[in-house]
């Protein structure tokens, strides 16, 4: 499992590398806690990238953990909706398990009544919000969403509680920590995280292909999601120093998340690059 694209632009060497993974007879999977595509959607920027050779069943977005989380639960046959704060990915990936839904785009301009006796009249047959990364969030959708929780006991359910994004290579950004933590804020729940360092998508790998999750290798930029991911649901883990972590985050006193190798990038698997780290 791992993590090999920076933004919109393809790390040198990687089709390589990805090629002789397979040839030795290794399965990928790639993860990310992005919620605004599909797999769908990922498939098509991997095809851009020029990694025609990922099928969309391989991509692990936290939009799928979401719509995965709630066919595992049985959601549908409550005949209950999703209220969803987010933006088409999560839209589509509910679509596919067929989980009927409100809320996400469609709501993006609107705006609640809140003049005197104003009021939100919202479906009573919402049986959980889901929470992803949305550039369009506004008081309308959170304002629902508190609704939804705190008068109807949906189901408070984030994609990731990810402090910051990199939306551009120019500067982090607020990353969806920021959206759940508005729905934290007026419910006082605590919601039900489906992405990295959730062991809800290693859980669906091991019932799904009946992996053994000892013999997963987790590689990653991020010490709190992928690093995390990895030391917290028994996989061997990869630090690349190719994202957002340098090797001085990664040694500093402050640091309590150790993986078990780091490297310049993913490239290191057929070199001699990859360095144990030190517990």
């Amino acid at each position: 499992m791992h993590k090999h694209i920076q933004g919109d632009s393809l790390i040198d060497g990687i089709p390589e590398t990805l090629d002789k993974l397979r040839k030795a007879g290794k399965k990928m999977f790639f993860v990310t806690n992005n919620s605004t595509k599909s797999r769908a959607g990922y498939k098509k920027k991997f095809d851009g990238l020029g990694l025609t050779n990922v099928p969309a069943e391989e991509i692990f977005s936290s939009s799928f953990a979401a719509a995965a989380y709630l066919e595992q639960s049985k959601f549908k046959d409550t005949g209950k909706k999703v209220y969803v704060i987010g933006e088409v990915g999560i839209c589509e990936e509910l679509d596919l398990v067929g989980v009927p839904y409100l809320g996400g785009p469609a709501d993006s301009d609107k705006q609640p009544d809140m003049g005197s006796g104003g009021r939100l009249e919202i479906d009573k047959d919402v049986g959980a919000v889901i929470v992803g990364f949305d550039r369009y969030v506004n008081y309308y959708k959170i304002q629902y969403a508190q609704l939804c929780i705190n008068e109807e006991n949906a189901e408070f359910i984030a994609t990731n509680l990810d402090a910051v994004t990199h939306l551009t290579d120019a500067q982090e950004w607020a990353g969806n920590g920021s959206m759940v933590g508005a729905i934290k804020g007026c419910t006082g729940q605590e919601p039900t995280v489906v992405g990295k360092p959730s062991p809800l998508m290693i859980e669906y790998l091991e019932s799904k292909f009946g992996m053994d999750r000892s013999r997963i290798c987790m590689v990653g930029d991020r010490l709190d999601t992928d690093v995390l991911f990895g030391t917290d649901n028994g996989l061997k883990s990869l630090l690349v120093l190719s994202g957002v972590t340098s090797e001085e985050k990664l040694l500093s006193p402050e640091n309590s998340i150790t993986p078990d190798y780091y490297a310049d990038d993913i490239n290191a698997f057929f070199s001699e690059a990859a360095v144990p780290q030190e517990s």
